[in-house]
């Protein structure tokens, strides 16, 4: 089936299902940082490295979910007049390539209302949409606006998710269930928590769709443990937005990265 006539939920399982890896690689890009042009660049060469799908961005002031990578990466992205229907272009062009799972704020989907939102993401031909803010409670109407759609709303459980609410996040996941490798938010760690596999194992019991973990995964070393941990899954962000930041030529820098962890992941 040709991407064009597929939805944005069946774009998401061939991704996983044809990657090639261990588990798929689903790089984190701040759409915006440093600007737009250079976002898309950054996202053109994670596609380059090997990525499977791409997790992108909308900045926001109040990120409660960023570590201060991120959190200052969407500082920069505003400052330099990022909008929401930039960044939505952005992923226009990026899903030409690979699918796009965004990842925005509540109140950036609150604002135009979830029809007219789901409309935006069917134009610009985005995959998937991650809420962060949004509790379970509070998913079930912009579930069905966006399974409407062919859009997939992938939720996020915890280490510390009990074991109820665990099985109802997992039910209601579509394209895949993000696991949170830490408590805490985003940002590069030393080592893979120990509990991992555990907490994998658990995640995967609660659904049908595939299992990726984030949160703390920077290293090809630390790609390829979440793999061995059970992950279908592999998603990257502080480390790749760090490198952006910090070379002369962001593009050159994360498909070096990117491709460093793809080979890990094979």
């Amino acid at each position: 089936m040709s991407t064009e006539t597929q939805t944005g939920i069946e774009r998401i399982a061939a991704a996983f299902a044809g990657s090639g890896k261990r588990a798929a690689l689903m790089p984190y890009l701040m759409g915006g940082f440093p600007d737009l042009e250079t976002s898309l660049a950054i996202g053109e060469a994670y596609a380059d490295g090997g990525a499977d799908l791409v997790e992108l961005g909308v900045p926001f002031s109040d990120p409660l979910a960023d570590g201060p990578v991120i959190h200052e990466a969407g500082t920069r992205a505003l400052a330099a007049g990022a909008t929401v229907a930039g960044v939505l272009e952005v992923g226009r062009k990026l899903s030409e390539r690979l699918p796009v799972v965004l990842m925005a704020y509540a109140n950036l989907v609150y604002g135009p209302g979830f029809e007219a939102f789901g409309d935006q993401l069917v134009a610009h031909r985005i995959s998937g949409l991650i809420v962060p803010d949004l509790p379970l409670e509070e998913q079930a109407t912009l579930l069905e606006v966006l399974e409407a759609r062919g859009i997939a709303l992938v939720p996020l459980v915890a280490p510390t998710t009990p074991e109820e609410r665990l099985t109802r996040i997992g039910a209601g996941a579509r394209g895949f269930l993000y696991t949170v490798s830490v408590t805490g938010t985003t940002g590069e760690r030393a080592a893979l928590d120990d509990r991992l596999g555990g907490v994998l194992t658990r995640a995967a019991a609660s659904t049908d769709v595939p299992v990726a973990v984030g949160f703390g995964i920077g290293t090809p070393e630390q790609a390829r443990a979440a793999a061995d941990a059970g992950a279908a899954g592999v998603i990257v962000g502080s480390r790749l937005v760090r490198a952006a930041a910090e070379a002369s030529d962001p593009a050159a820098a994360v498909r070096e990265l990117v491709s460093a962890m793809s080979d890990a992941l094979r």
